[in-house]
């Protein structure tokens, strides 16, 4: 095997404006299991859009972004689907913002020698490819990035907005995830950032400026998002995975109500996983589960377990295809968020 031979086959993002869902959607929503809890989640997000007071958060984990998902969220900004954004560091650093540097994922597949690919500094994700040599090159630009800010603890909202800031004069691909929420004032967090490439140079900057450097301030990020809760009112979130992002932001109701505010549970939610529940967790509690936290309404809620890449096509373009995105304006939350008083 040579590197230039597994790193040649591009993976390519599904573009959820070139096909029409509906009619598929409308057939699975008089079927059984999957296919109708799918149709469910096409209509409770559909809901999240037509409301046009409701903030919409996506949260995002697992490797979709590197799946060929990345155009959908994109997308999901663009049409003004999506208000806030809550995700893993390496859906928004080793996938995102990575290919807005100009690099790729690679179709590649799952039978392969590992220690091969170590040798030739592949990386894998399941059956995707990653050069580790350009994933380097990614760590590296997020320290240059880091050099160049002043040296105070930052949200990783703050830092991520830095980095929209760069790419809209230095990226090679122009509609990333992290330049087209810059562009249009979505905020994005990334509750546990280090915990990419982004970790890894930042690292790098904090051993260079010993005395005076940049670090991320997760709690900042908690109240920022937070107040985002307190300020929006009716809410609703959309996510693709579990986990960290999942929690972080279900966790703002009870946040809010432990500054003393009077908040509604998240009023629409819908989770794409293939986590199961049967261990206490299905990555961060079923959505029934959530409500007797109180963190999620249980009147608009749905679990899709499925592999994402495999509905959430499905959905967005039902989504999109019924138009009410066309009623919604920007939130444009990265402006008014420090104007809620907390």
């Amino acid at each position: 095997m040579k590197k230039n031979e597994l790193l040649k086959d591009v993976v390519k993002h599904i573009d959820i404006k070139s096909f029409d869902a509906t009619p598929l959607i409308n057939s699975m929503r008089d079927m059984s299991f999957t296919s109708r809890d799918t149709a469910v989640a096409a209509d409770i997000l559909e809901m999240m859009v037509a409301d046009k007071n409701c903030t919409n958060m996506l949260t995002l984990a697992g490797s979709t972004s590197a799946g060929g998902c990345m155009q959908i969220y994109v997308d999901m900004i663009k049409n003004k689907m999506i208000d806030v954004i809550i995700a893993t560091g390496a859906s928004i650093i080793d996938m995102d913002f990575f290919e807005a540097l100009g690099f790729q994922h690679y179709k590649g597949s799952p039978f392969v020698d590992d220690n091969k690919l170590r040798e030739l500094y592949i990386d894998r994700i399941y059956d995707t490819f990653i050069d580790e040599e350009e994933l380097q090159q990614c760590d590296m630009t997020i320290k240059k990035i880091a050099d160049q800010l002043e040296p105070r603890p930052y949200s990783s909202r703050e830092f991520i907005w830095e980095m929209g800031k760069w790419l809209s004069k230095n990226s090679a691909k122009k509609e990333s995830l992290i330049q087209t929420a810059y562009e249009n004032n979505v905020p994005i967090f990334c509750p546990a950032f280090s915990d990419s490439s982004a970790g890894f140079g930042l690292v790098k900057h904090q051993v260079e400026n010993p005395e005076k450097h940049l670090s991320i301030d997760s709690v900042k990020d908690f109240l920022e998002l937070t107040r985002i809760k307190i300020g929006a009112g009716t809410t609703g979130i959309f996510m693709v995975g579990g986990g960290v992002p999942k929690n972080f932001a279900q966790d703002t109701v009870v946040c809010a109500e432990i500054l003393g505010h009077e908040v509604t549970m998240h009023k629409y939610a819908v989770q794409i996983t293939v986590a199961d529940s049967r261990d206490g967790a299905c990555s961060s509690s079923t959505l029934k589960e959530a409500s007797s936290w109180g963190k999620v309404d249980t009147t608009y809620e749905q679990m899709v377990f499925a592999e994402a890449t495999s509905v959430l096509p499905l959905i967005t373009s039902y989504v999109y295809h019924r138009g009410s995105w066309k009623q919604r304006e920007f939130k444009n939350w990265t402006i008014k968020l420090h104007d809620v008083k907390v």
